[in-house]
């Protein structure tokens, strides 16, 4: 496997956040506001594999992910690199099949998970967790 291209990008690499990404709090702010609680990056533990959504409901079982256009390959916004592609696009690729058996491992255990994309808009995005937390009540 190759590496990024240069000590600078690296440390930009390193800089990048896995939690507390300006969506995902946007999305826990709103969604706490309208009086939702919940667990946030916690680590569930399913039958088959460790899972770390960005937001839990655990009474209720939804998971929800707030995925990067970039990291998860939107098809709106999601690109191939054009420098050190050999690096990026396997890289990319494992993420998407991450998120695939996260859900796939998730659904098993009769979660419900909700995906959505840093570029929805922040309303849509409440409704979709309110409609599976809706869901998942019945």
């Amino acid at each position: 496997m190759q590496t990024p291209t240069t000590p600078g990008r690296s440390r930009n690499m390193q800089a990048i956040r896995r939690t507390d990404t300006k969506p995902e709090i946007l999305l826990r702010s709103a969604l706490h506001r309208s009086g939702y609680r919940f667990r946030k990056d916690l680590s569930v533990h399913t039958s088959s594999r460790r899972v770390r959504p960005d937001i839990v409901f655990t009474a209720r079982k939804v998971a929800v992910f707030v995925d990067g256009c970039f990291w998860h390959c939107c098809p709106e916004h999601g690109r191939n690199p054009s420098v050190n592609s050999q690096y990026w696009s396997p890289k990319l690729q494992r993420n998407v099949e991450r998120d695939r058996l996260a859900d796939s491992a998730l659904g098993a255990d009769g979660w419900s998970v909700v995906r959505i994309w840093e570029h929805e808009a922040l309303e849509v995005a409440v409704e979709k967790v309110i409609a599976a937390l809706g869901a998942s009540a019945s």
